[in-house]
């Protein structure tokens, strides 16, 4: 198993090594490939990454990344969005589940469900011009993009409630059509039990009843904007764990951007990137990836936190401190 580790800019190069930390507890044979991508990087060669690092990143099985910089120059090309395109991780997945004790601005703690966002299409298509008077951006749904993202969201809907929520807004933008009558079509030839709901209907009911919901299928857009919207409801984007996933690769991150006001601190919460490690260890298949969850709520519980969850403890202290629960109870 090869595994691209990119630290990327700010607090990424301290959450990353406490992940790794726990990575390192379960004993497993990994070929670690270290990266250097982002901003820090473009600032200092020009280049936020070449064409030699995606051919590297091709000869690994899969990666985990820190946070990246947005760098201020309109020539730049995203990083991310262009790892997701090479690597063709189409589904971005992210599951939405309180830690033990921390409660988000609802103080509800009775929900678990995952958003299934189509990750290489829509709004995010890179088709675009720009002008001083007149700017465009081409959304683009196809078939093929709309069943491969519907059936990822019925194999997990399978493993779980079966359950299905397709989100879409078909009546004012026509080309959700298409992507709702595949994503129904998809989840009724799965025998999946399915619901559709308008975007900004669903935004509301996900903050007043997140309990109602399992599994969740929308277009790149929606996404990308009700995922960060629901780590209201856990708390913090700090808290949130998130993967791109393909049919070869897989690319896992903690929500959260790179924090340039508190990194170099060593206060970051490295919580996000440890649950991506829980996330990373049950794509392989690894039977034990659930200990981290255990590990997570022993810290929690010893107050073993960061500032940002009234905690003193410092971003590896915490890595630390779940890492050694790995080692002792695995």
């Amino acid at each position: 198993m090869k595994l691209a580790v990119i630290e990327g800019d700010g607090i990424g190069r301290e959450v990353i090594p406490a992940a790794v930390k726990v990575l390192d507890a379960f004993g497993l044979e990994f070929e670690k490939v270290p990266l250097e991508l982002g901003y820090a990087r473009w600032e200092r060669t020009g280049t936020a990454m070449s064409s030699g690092d995606l051919e590297t990143l091709k000869e690994c099985n899969a990666v985990l990344f820190g946070a990246i910089t947005t760098v201020p120059d309109p020539n730049y090309k995203s990083v991310l969005l262009t790892i997701r395109k090479e690597l063709d991780l189409y589904a971005n997945i992210r599951p939405v589940k309180p830690l033990p004790g921390i409660t988000g601005i609802t103080g509800k703690s009775d929900f678990d469900f995952i958003i299934v966002r189509e990750n290489t299409e829509g709004l995010y298509s890179g088709i675009e011009e720009i002008g001083s008077d007149l700017s465009w951006t081409k959304r683009v749904i196809t078939r093929k993009g709309s069943e491969r993202i519907a059936e990822y969201a019925c194999k997990l809907a399978k493993k779980r409630k079966n359950k299905l929520t397709i989100v879409h807004k078909s009546n004012v933008l026509k080309s959700d059509k298409l992507f709702l009558d595949v994503c129904r079509q998809t989840a009724a030839d799965n025998r999946i039990e399915y619901e559709d709901m308008l975007v900004d209907s669903m935004a509301y009911s996900l903050m007043m009843y997140p309990e109602r919901y399992d599994v969740v299928v929308t277009t790149n857009l929606f996404g990308d904007i009700l995922s960060d919207m629901c780590a209201a409801l856990v708390g913090s984007l700090g808290l949130v764990p998130s993967a791109n996933i393909g049919d070869k690769y897989a690319f896992f991150e903690p929500v959260h951007g790179s924090a340039p006001d508190i990194a170099g601190k060593d206060i970051a919460n490295p919580l996000a990137a440890i649950l991506c490690v829980k996330m990373l260890l049950e794509w392989m298949g690894e039977p034990r990836s659930q200990i981290i969850d255990e590990a997570i709520a022993n810290v929690l519980q010893k107050k073993i936190i960061t500032p940002d969850l009234g905690g003193k403890a410092s971003t590896m202290e915490v890595g630390n401190a779940v890492a050694e629960y790995v080692v002792k109870n695995l």
